[in-house]
């Protein structure tokens, strides 16, 4: 769970402008249930994670977030993602593309089990694979 975060947050904190993207609240399940409560929406806010960070909201899942986010990505030098590997490919924010829209970036793909195996499609991060 704080692998990307903890990176993107070294990287602001050296000098790089940091753009988060975010899901939607209704599609993230934890958010969902929380996103409510005004305290924790504060304490949320000022999560060290994410400092020196700026944030956009978008639904990847949509044709105009994949957009945007490619648009994003025209300009960046850094991609970080933690999705599964099949994820990346159907939202359309893989390495191949994403290199295809920006050759020079930097890609970085933070997954539970790696990018190829017999576990690299299992839902994990951090907790999990610290302890295997």
């Amino acid at each position: 769970m704080a692998p990307g975060p903890f990176c993107s947050m070294m990287l602001g904190d050296m000098g790089a402008d940091v753009i988060k993207v975010e899901a939607p609240p209704t599609s993230r399940i934890i958010a969902s249930k929380i996103i409510n409560d005004a305290e924790t929406r504060k304490k949320a806010a000022s999560n060290p994670l994410n400092r020196n960070k700026r944030s956009i909201v978008l639904d990847l899942k949509e044709k105009d977030g994949i957009k945007i986010l490619h648009q994003l990505c025209q300009k960046a030098d850094v991609f970080i993602e933690g999705f599964r590997p099949e994820v990346v490919t159907r939202l359309g924010c893989n390495y191949e593309t994403i290199k295809e829209i920006n050759p020079s970036i930097i890609y970085c793909s933070i997954s539970g089990y790696g990018q190829t195996g017999p576990y690299k499609d299992l839902v994990g991060h951090d907790v999990n694979y610290i302890s295997v």
